[in-house]
């Protein structure tokens, strides 16, 4: 019997499920998982999530938070508190993000994942197995610099060109997260294209170059290829170190028997390659001078910060929130 596409894509790439749906974690069991301010917002409007939400607001009022202080302490304990269910049901890590509006603010950023990893301790979860995830500005990535240099692991994502993996890879980032079908979406819109041949998808194109410049040059930063639109996109970078996959593409990828061939084989250079870093100013002149990867970062931050702000909502809507801040 043929063996179905996810169960060949297992034996050359690391998959992880893209979800904080602890249900769907539960069913495909992968080595790692990631969620975003969106996917939080998603669990966290799911009834059987109610008993997370209730904990994780009497314990914010219990430290003695109020007004919108005591939402935001929740959001970031609930968030938390996935993290822990969903470490249950894995082996590996799970990737948990610093609030968006703080991505132009490197110290800011630090001083959340701190708070982030305080709250898992206090659950009895070591910052072995959280990655720490981050949007990829420069501001991001220097954050991200300064928590590596203390052991603690990041996951740099809203990752859209070359430019930003080579800033990751100076700060010696342990894990990017190039987007896939966001590029997709957007050079289909730019160029007025319904669809591009999977070996011209410029999202898995992206990928494709930033794999092998790692690869070439020795860099050890871990390549999470993400956000597919299609189980062709996934196949496409069959052999990429992780990709990580929403539940209902691995369960497309369950049903499909076609044969998976390994499509990144650049071998690690045995001994890293010098390469020259890249400064802020070179970093926010590619930047501006990419309107994809500028209009795509930009449009995610302010995503993920409209999610948070839609968890606040239903925060405050929900188990009598509205009136008991007002008192």
């Amino acid at each position: 019997m043929t063996e179905s596409a996810l169960s060949q894509l297992n034996q050359m790439t690391t998959v992880v499920v893209d979800s904080g749906d602890l249900l769907a974690i539960e069913q495909f069991r992968p080595l790692d998982a990631t969620t975003n301010p969106s996917l939080i917002t998603a669990a966290a409007s799911q009834p059987q999530n109610i008993k997370l939400i209730e904990d994780a607001y009497a314990q914010a009022k219990d430290e003695g938070y109020a007004s919108d202080a005591l939402i935001e302490r929740t959001i970031d304990i609930l968030t938390v508190k996935l993290g822990v269910e969903i470490l249950k049901l894995i082996k590996g890590r799970v990737s948990t993000e610093v609030d968006a509006s703080l991505s132009y603010d490197t110290q800011a950023t630090v001083a959340k994942a701190k708070e982030l990893l305080a709250l898992y301790a206090s659950y009895g979860v070591s910052s072995e197995r959280i990655l720490i995830k981050i949007a990829s500005t420069w501001e991001g990535i220097q954050a991200a610099k300064i928590l590596q240099s203390e052991g603690i692991d990041c996951n740099l994502t809203l990752l859209f060109g070359l430019h930003q993996a080579k800033a990751c890879a100076d700060a010696h980032v342990k894990l990017i997260s190039p987007f896939v079908g966001r590029i997709l979406d957007w050079y289909k819109k730019a160029e007025n294209v319904s669809a591009y041949p999977i070996e011209k998808d410029p999202g898995v194109l992206s990928v494709k170059e930033i794999y092998t410049y790692y690869k070439t040059h020795g860099i050890p930063t871990e390549i999470m290829g993400a956000s597919f639109r299609s189980t062709s996109q996934v196949l496409g970078l069959a052999g990429c170190d992780l990709l990580t996959i929403s539940p209902n593409i691995l369960a497309d990828l369950e049903k499909e028997t076609a044969i998976v061939k390994k499509q990144l084989n650049t071998p690690m250079a045995s001994t890293p390659q010098e390469t020259v870093a890249i400064s802020e100013t070179e970093f926010k002149h590619q930047l501006e001078h990419d309107l994809m990867a500028f209009q795509l970062l930009q449009s995610g931050i302010d995503g993920f910060i409209k999610a948070r702000e839609q968890l606040s909502e239903l925060l405050h809507q929900s188990l009598g929130f509205s009136a008991e801040i007002k008192n």
